[in-house]
Parts: C-alpha cells; structure tokens; sequence
C-alpha cells in the first residue's frame, strides 16, 4: 500500500518519539549504572563527579557542528551512529569492569547522547508543521520526561536482580532496540539536505532574538538543575528522609509532565515569550519559599507548583529556538542551544555550590530566584520589542 505524504510524515514522527523514549531511557539507566558500578568496585565520590561530568562533555564540545550535520545528513544514519557508540559503552564496561575503561565508556555514552539529542530534536522540527509544531515537541519532552523514570527504574531492577556487570547487557539492548527501530521503520525518516560547500561553510547569523533565546534557554535549565540540586541539600537540612527527598523530586516530575500535556494548548492562547514570563514567575516563587519549607508535604507542593511554571520551559524553548532558526540552520541553532544549556549543567552546581558554602542553601535559592525575575524581566522586554519591530 503507498503511503501519502502526510502519512509518511506522521509515521515518521511516531517513530521519532519511541526514538526518544528508548534514547533517553538507556541514557538515564547507564547514568545510574554508571555510579552504582564504580562506587562498588570501591571508587571515590570525586571519580563519580568526574564520570559525571564526561557524561557532559562531548555534548558541550559538539552539539554545534553535529547540529550543522544534522542539516545536511539524513537523521536516520547519524542516529544509528549515536545507537551503536551508547551500546558499545556498555558492553566495554561488561567485557572490562576496570576503572579506565569507565572513563571511556563515560565519555562514548556522552557521546551518544550529544548525536542524537540534537539530531531528535532538529527531526522533530523538520517533520512539523506550523499546525502541529507545538504539540510534537510537547510529545518530544513527554517522551522525554518519560525516560526519567524508566531509565533508573531499569537500572535499579536490573542491578538488583542480576548484578552490575549483566546489568550492562540488559541496557546495552534498549540501544539494539533503537538500532531495530531504524532498521525497520528508518526508511520512513526524511533524507539529508546537503548544501552547496559555501552555504555549508557559512557562519550562523547569532542575531538580537537568538542571543535572547540562548540566554532564556540557559535561565530555565539553571533553574530547573538547581532546583533538583538543591532539593536534597535542603531536605536534609530540615531532616527529611533519602524516600521523603525522593517523593519531593517525584512531584516535580509529576507536575512538569502533567503541564507538558497541555503545552499546544497554551501555546495557541498564549504568545509565547508571555507564557515564558508565567515560567520565571513560577520558578522564582518556587525557589523564593523554599527555604520557609519545614515539611515533606510543604516542601513537596512547593515542587509541584515549581514544575507547574517550569516544566514547560525547556519543551517551549526548544520550538522558539527552531522557530527563530534561519531556513537550513535549525540543527544549527539547536545544537548552539545544547552547548550553552550544557555549560550551565556542568558549571552551575559548582558555581551555586560554592556560593550556598558562602551564603547559605537559602541565600542561594534566594539568588537564583532573583536570576528567574530576570529571565521574566528579559522575555517581557524582548516581547515589547517584538511587538515594536
């Protein structure tokens, strides 16, 4: 049976988001794995932060020039790519459980995820239109927010019933399950778009709404980091149980989920740099009173509230990127996105971590809320000025 256009962009799509449900999912258990292993054969939390941070680097180093590749190469091959280096990573660490060969498998998952993070997100733009864009990247981030459970649910019932090193294996094959899915369903992904060698080599144009945006950008996801960050610190300082701790991250998931269904819907009633006001305001509120926050169940409706606002930021910034993306250039400008909201994922913890030794946890939250008044301050006025111009 021929498939129309419009079915083949629709099947495309489907794939796209059990693409990133599997992706993030296998990201978010070998983050799990990854410390629970190494902290079993005996390592140091300081080789925990670095694993971390390896996680991170090859996102922040090259999440640009693979957006530029995403423009030109069909997404189906650079995903395959991406698969392959995260079920490699596993398997290095089942075949060599040694401490160097964490390093490399850290930095090979890292890896993976700089692929196809920017690839996803660059398909999902070129596969909508301006009808359905907004509620195909709410899909993208429900899909995404699902992984956050399903990745450490895996990796803790792995680990508990087989053991670290068969744990491996049992994550390696969500990537083969990602691999299968494009072999299967890839034909159905649109091809690449090659350029001629001079517009390919051409600079991107960083003009007044794309510093804007990046700026916006790095506020939610500070925000959003901290906030987690924070949590645990906080509720052991009021003396909140590691589960009582758990269920306080738990409502923000939930509530950043919940508000994610309803991003399309809010996106046509609302312009979109004024629903980006109602994000900071919430986040401010959010963070202002937590430190007056004495109780699981306070501290908890606090987090609910908190991801009701800024839940839909990361989601909405992600389609203004691409919206404000020049024609050919989306994987560009989205992958200039990753690199500046990954400098703000390894460089804020550290940066806020200190200032709270200096100033307190509540000194800190109050900093930061002040950060998210500025991010309503700064959308409010690039608003203005949109209207103007």
């Amino acid at each position: 049976m021929t498939l129309t256009a419009d079915q083949v962009r629709r099947r495309a799509i489907r794939l796209g988001v059990a693409l990133t449900f599997f992706n993030f999912t296998g990201a978010n258990a070998m983050r799990v794995l990854l410390t629970l292993y190494v902290l079993e054969l005996g390592a140091s939390q300081w080789v925990v932060g670095v694993l971390g941070g390896l996680l991170y680097l090859f996102p922040l180093l090259l999440s640009w020039p693979i957006g530029a590749l995403a423009d030109r190469r069909a997404a189906r091959g650079i995903l395959v790519f991406a698969g392959a280096c995260a079920a490699v990573s596993l398997l290095l660490l089942y075949l060599f459980p040694v401490l160097p060969m964490f390093y490399v498998a850290a930095a090979l998952n890292g890896l993976a995820l700089a692929f196809y993070h920017v690839t996803l997100q660059n398909l999902f733009g070129n596969l909508s239109t301006a009808d359905d864009r907004a509620a195909n990247f709410a899909n993208f981030s429900l899909a995404g927010a699902s992984s956050t459970f399903a990745g450490p649910l895996l990796a803790g019932v792995a680990i508990d019933a087989l053991g670290h090193s068969w744990s491996c294996l049992v994550i390696a094959a969500v990537s083969l399950v990602v691999l299968g899915l494009l072999a299967i369903e890839g034909r159905f992904l649109p091809p690449g778009q090659p350029r001629s060698a001079q517009a390919a080599s051409a600079p991107l144009r960083i003009d007044r709404p794309m510093v804007v945006m990046l700026v916006v950008s790095g506020l939610v996801q500070l925000g959003c980091d901290l906030f987690q960050f924070y949590v645990p610190i906080h509720g052991h300082q009021i003396g909140l149980s590691a589960s009582a701790i758990g269920a306080v991250l738990a409502a923000f998931a939930a509530s950043s989920f919940i508000v994610r269904m309803f991003l399309a819907r809010l996106s046509r009633r609302i312009p979109p740099y004024q629903l980006m006001i109602w994000v900071f305001l919430t986040g401010a509120a959010g963070l202002a009173i937590t430190p007056f926050s004495d109780s699981a169940v306070s501290f908890a409706l606090i987090a609910f509230g908190f991801g009701l606002g800024m839940g839909i930021g990361i989601p909405l910034t992600v389609m203004l990127m691409y919206e404000s993306s020049a024609k050919g250039r989306s994987g560009q400008a989205l992958g200039l996105r990753l690199t500046a909201n990954n400098a703000v994922r390894m460089g804020g913890p550290m940066a806020f971590g200190a200032l709270g030794g200096a100033i307190g946890v509540a000194g800190g939250l109050w900093v930061l809320a002040a950060l998210m008044l500025a991010g309503a301050a700064l959308s409010r006025w690039h608003a203005k000025a949109s209207r103007a111009g």
